[in-house]
């Protein structure tokens, strides 16, 4: 196993060739001052690593220079040279992406949070609108005038398994979650601020569109 390990921490593509070798240069330093190994062999050990992760980085991977990544790799000092454990050498890739592939993202999320915030201002509410021909119960779930959701509720041995769909705050999928009948307004009220799975608002509308159909 080797006794020393090289790793460069966090570094942007177009510096990592000189933060490798600045590395390999301090942590060597005692040893090249006892002449344990020579000044010009530390430098062509990291030249040859250099070049195997210009091989990875630019011709393999095609990183870009403001692309960060962070590398880690075991050596020995033996017979005045530095051998390197490429076994060990472990990369990290932390890929830049273009402003303009996130800037919508970041427009949709913080419209989200402003929905968010007019949610916990106007509390959900559950409305018992029918049933379906089987006599199971369908609700709406409405915030405000909204209607964002609709569930439906299956008794079965004084419980009852709920399904559904929301579409605000973020559109989920509610997937036959158990509730007790007792205070069945609280239950539900829960079930749809807990136990939602995120999805595809396309996906959430079909669920809450499906539901609508099945009354009687």
């Amino acid at each position: 196993m080797a006794e020393m390990r090289l790793n460069t921490g966090l570094v942007i593509v177009g510096a990592y060739a000189d933060k490798v070798r600045r590395t390999l240069f301090a942590q060597l330093k005692d040893k090249i001052k006892a002449k344990e190994i020579d000044s010009k062999m530390v430098a062509k050990a990291a030249g040859d690593l250099n070049k195997l992760l210009y091989e990875i980085f630019v011709n393999r991977l095609k990183l870009d220079k403001g692309d960060v990544v962070r590398i880690v790799v075991d050596y020995d000092v033996r017979d005045g040279e530095v051998v390197w454990d490429l076994d060990s050498l472990k990369i990290e890739v932390f890929k830049r992406i273009p402003e303009e592939e996130y800037a919508e993202i970041v427009r949709e999320s913080v419209k989200r949070i402003e929905e968010l915030e007019e949610v916990e201002e106007v509390r959900m509410r559950i409305e018992r609108v029918g049933k379906t021909d089987l006599g199971d119960v369908v609700y709406e779930v409405r915030v405000g005038d909204e209607k964002v959701g609709a569930l439906v509720l299956t008794p079965l041995n004084g419980e009852g398994i709920v399904r559904g769909a929301l579409l605000r705050p973020n559109p989920v999928i509610i997937e036959r979650v158990k509730v007790s009948m007792e205070n069945l307004e609280e239950e539900l009220l829960k079930v749809v601020e807990e136990k939602g799975r995120v999805t595809e608002e396309e996906e959430a509308r079909r669920i809450i569109e499906d539901i609508e159909r099945m009354k009687a």
